[in-house]
């Protein structure tokens, strides 16, 4: 005899709740509900960048020269792709430089590049973002974040907050000093 489950009267989201399958199906029909936002503690800085997304990516992508720009990774190796490991020295201000080996999660060109960085036996995990939204023909908005997730990422994150903020600050004034000057070098 198969089990046959009682139907519940009062449920929020159900039948007899405020938001019964009627309404719900008007929303959601044929429609896949939108991603959820990754769970944990946030670091974000964001510039204004007067130069083409596609100047900036060049600037991102190159993990070659790094070196020549970037305060907060001031080493970098590897290659952009999916699944694929990078070197990085993370240097943040007044922290002492540690290397660390995360995996590129996702990129699209011009537009972002996110890695993935599993410590301590997954009890910290972060997902970091260089994230570029093209508003003009020669200006952006460049997000450039943490998000500290895992059992003891969060209480990490908040510990952290001021050092990788200014590290996020510094690596988004001196992208923006490089893309800009190489956008006006090949406007002249």
């Amino acid at each position: 005899m198969a089990f046959k489950a009682p139907e519940l009267k009062s449920q929020p989201f159900g039948r007899g709740g405020g938001m019964g399958p009627k309404t719900m199906s008007l929303k959601t029909e044929g429609k896949p509900p939108p991603p959820k936002a990754p769970r944990g503690y946030r670091i974000e800085d964001r510039i204004g960048i007067q130069a083409p997304a596609e100047v900036i990516w060049e600037v991102v992508y190159d993990l070659d020269r790094w070196s020549e720009w970037n305060p907060t990774y001031p080493k970098a190796a590897g290659v952009i792709r999916i699944g694929e490991p990078l070197t990085l020295t993370l240097a943040l201000p007044g922290q002492a430089q540690q290397e660390i080996r995360p995996r590129v999660l996702e990129w699209v060109p011009n537009e972002q590049l996110h890695w993935q960085l599993s410590m301590l036996g997954g009890m910290i995990k972060t997902l970091r973002y260089i994230e570029i939204q093209q508003l003009a023909e020669a200006g952006c908005i460049v997000d450039n974040g943490e998000i500290f997730g895992g059992l003891m990422g969060p209480s990490l994150g908040r510990r952290m907050s001021g050092p990788v903020r200014r590290g996020f600050r510094a690596m988004n004034e001196a992208l923006k000093a490089r893309a800009e000057t190489l956008w006006q070098e090949r406007r002249s």
